[in-house]
């Protein structure tokens, strides 16, 4: 798996993963020389690497940087890959956005204008790191949570359920890039269902939950 940004949802991501047996590299804006103690902190599995190097080696490549950031996302790397984006946008971080303030696009379908070859789908933007982290439960257990993913091709989404389902999560199918603003910031989806960030456990979350709150959001 390649991470493009290792804020705190990618490293969360990268030490479930590795907790599964998935083999990470981890990039950031700063450099590989930034994250060597990460990297040694999650193990073995776990290297640091440039951005393009992150991208090419992950079969599976995550997505989790500023949204100010996806004009730097390299997009030769990813073609043809599953790549899941976690990313988020908020006009105080990344100034404003025209396309994203119309919602004329979400920013899933801007981010796939940078990546256009790439096979996307939204996931995990919708969680508190903390939350995700300690709300990971093992397939078959009554307390087990859902996230919602978005994504325009079946495979990839396949893929990514996968994924999620070695790490920890069940999945709800949230529909298209152009129906992830039904998990984006602010809407029902979005942290409220985890409980709240002073929980730092969190509670589980059903199937039934997730589908109600996707249903209630609205522009």
């Amino acid at each position: 798996m390649g991470f493009i940004g290792s804020g705190s949802i990618g490293r969360t991501i990268a030490r479930l993963a590795v907790g599964a047996g998935h083999q990470v590299v981890l990039s950031n804006s700063r450099g590989p020389e930034t994250l060597v103690d990460t990297a040694e902190e999650l193990g073995p599995q776990a290297s640091a690497a440039t951005s393009e190097e992150a991208a090419e080696a992950g079969g599976l490549v995550v997505v989790t940087v500023p949204v100010s950031a996806f004009p730097h996302v390299p997009a030769a790397q990813p073609a043809g890959k599953t790549v899941i984006d976690t990313c988020n946008y908020g006009p105080e971080r990344d100034g404003h956005i025209p396309e994203l303030d119309s919602k004329s696009l979400t920013s899933s379908e801007l981010l796939l204008q940078y990546v256009p070859d790439a096979l996307l789908v939204k996931a995990f933007n919708n969680i508190f790191y903390k939350h995700l982290l300690s709300l990971a439960r093992p397939a078959g257990a009554a307390d087990r949570s859902y996230l919602p993913i978005a994504g325009d091709f079946a495979p990839a989404k396949a893929a990514v359920t996968e994924f999620l389902d070695s790490i920890g999560y069940s999945v709800v199918d949230a529909g298209t890039l152009a129906d992830s603003w039904r998990q984006a910031t602010g809407t029902p989806v979005w942290g409220t269902p985890y409980g709240p960030y002073s929980n730092e456990k969190g509670q589980p979350v059903a199937e039934h939950a997730i589908r109600a709150a996707l249903a209630a959001a609205t522009q």
